[in-house]
């Protein structure tokens, strides 16, 4: 890894080296998800605020589909001020910041009304400038849906049908626990991996939002789609602080601006998104299962009950969240 880095902080260094002097300043902002995502149209709605607000005086130069890294290789640039802003998961960021940790409680939010009110009220604000001291400074928060249950033998329905499922998860323990805690086996896998695991029987089924259930083809062998919503953790649009106490208040407000903007704008185009992958699914015989919530909710209560115990520092922004 410390060699990609090394090549491209030199890309970075000669794109900077052949720039004229000029009256704009260029923030460089790279992301890993494809041009089609609605992360990226939401940048260009960032980068479209800021050109505006500004007067030309700021613009952005995008670099999508991971062209200078992975997720925690970006944030690992904007931390030494290479790159001045980035996309990520709070699932990643939280190795950086821990208190985004707290995003990925299995159901945290009763609805996604609930979660943006907690997102761009106080709560969220507060979790954003926590990264300050790791010179990452978060700006807003994208829509990146809610990860749901799909199987390939039997609809998910309560949490009993989980018993004795093996449950393709990410490498995360809190995932590994929410699927244990209802009898399911948690089965962290490759995600590349898991379209032929899946096909082959080596595992019963996985979770994730909607889009990246039908963009990965698996509605291609997992025909039931359960929509339980345990776990929506969501993008974060951030910049390293190295670029970020650089600029004038103006400059900052125009910045913080325009990423107000964009995410208004993304979260538009990711219900659509989120309408059309249904569609597809549906079309290709998927069925889909809206379940009682509540049963799952109270099946892994332990979840909680354990991430409080161990993080106690914690407990004031989850009493918070879970309050309004």
């Amino acid at each position: 890894m410390k060699n990609r880095l090394l090549v491209i902080l030199i890309f970075i260094v000669s794109l900077q080296s052949c720039k004229e002097e000029k009256a704009t300043k260029t923030l460089y902002l790279a992301h890993n998800m494809p041009q089609t995502h609605s992360v990226h149209k939401g940048i260009l709605e960032f980068q479209k605020a800021l050109r505006l607000k500004s007067g030309g005086k700021l613009d952005v130069k995008i670099f999508p589909d991971g062209q200078l890294g992975s997720e925690r290789e970006v944030l690992e640039l904007l931390q030494i001020g290479s790159v001045a802003i980035t996309k990520v998961s709070a699932a990643t960021l939280s190795n950086f910041v821990p208190e985004y940790h707290v995003f990925g409680i299995p159901y945290l939010f009763e609805n996604k009304q609930h979660q943006f009110d907690i997102l761009e009220g106080d709560v969220g604000k507060s979790i954003l400038e926590k990264g300050s001291q790791f010179w990452l400074r978060g700006l807003c928060y994208y829509d990146a849906g809610s990860r749901n249950f799909y199987t390939t033998k039997k609809a998910i329905r309560t949490p009993e049908d989980l018993k004795g499922l093996k449950i393709r998860v990410m490498n995360n323990q809190m995932a590994i626990n929410m699927i244990n805690s209802m009898g399911g086996s948690a089965t962290p896998l490759a995600f590349g991996e898991l379209y032929t695991a899946m096909q082959q029987g080596v595992v019963d089924g996985a979770e994730n939002n909607a889009p990246s259930f039908v963009s990965s083809n698996h509605y291609e062998v997992s025909k039931y789609y359960t929509i339980d919503e345990h776990a929506s953790i969501p993008d974060v649009l951030l910049i390293g602080t190295k670029f970020w106490d650089k600029l004038s208040e103006q400059e900052k407000q125009w910045v913080q601006e325009a990423a107000d903007v964009s995410a208004q704008a993304q979260k538009v185009f990711w219900n659509a998104s989120v309408e059309e992958s249904m569609a597809i699914a549906k079309a290709a015989g998927v069925e889909v299962i809206i379940p009682e919530k509540s049963l799952f909710q109270e099946r892994s209560k332990s979840v909680l009950e354990n991430f409080m115990k161990d993080h106690p520092e914690m407990r004031s922004i989850v009493n918070n969240i879970q309050k309004q």
